[in-house]
């Protein structure tokens, strides 16, 4: 007489081996996930940088392209500040400079008004005056923006310079 003996179920190795698949699975996903975040938080930190760089730099420039003579620098020096004399008198002088790393505006006896947010430092404001003699004026503006990264984690550092010129219409 022959007995059949029928067992069901998972034997103690084919369970450790689905286990250790669906481990490696989930390691895998997490991964990969958190690679994903990262590369996210880059990008809104890069896009943050350059939306305010490129923000101040048309205001300064456009500002700038209005103004009806540069007061400082001088031809041929450059500073930290620059002053504008505008066809609004009440505008005058519109200065932009650089403190306690936000790049600010003052227009006038208006109140001065910062062109960054504190999720930027701003650091090395130049202003060049490229201007000769008989030429309506031109200035070189550079400034650089750096994220704020207070725990120095990657993917919240990113800096950049940028640079433009704008020269004066005449009325």
């Amino acid at each position: 007489m022959k007995s059949s003996t029928s067992q069901s179920g998972f034997t103690l190795i084919e369970l450790l081996l689905y286990v250790g698949i669906a481990s490696i699975m989930l390691l895998v996903t997490s991964l990969f996930l958190s690679t994903l975040l990262q590369s996210r938080i880059k990008n809104q930190t890069i896009a943050e940088v350059e939306q305010q760089g490129l923000q101040v730099m048309q205001i300064v420039t456009q500002t700038a392209r209005n103004a009806a003579e540069i007061n400082t620098p001088a031809q041929g020096v450059s500073a930290a500040s620059l002053s504008l004399n505008t066809y609004t008198p009440g505008n005058n002088p519109t200065v932009f400079d650089l403190a306690s790393g936000a790049i600010r505006i003052k227009e006038g006896t208006g109140a001065v008004v910062a062109l960054t947010n504190s999720r930027v430092t701003a650091s090395v404001l130049i202003f060049q005056n490229l201007s000769r003699a008989s030429t309506p004026g031109t200035i070189r503006i550079q400034f650089t923006l750096t994220h704020v990264n207070p725990d120095g984690r990657n993917e919240y550092s990113f800096a950049k310079t940028f640079t433009s010129s704008a020269t004066l219409r005449q009325p």
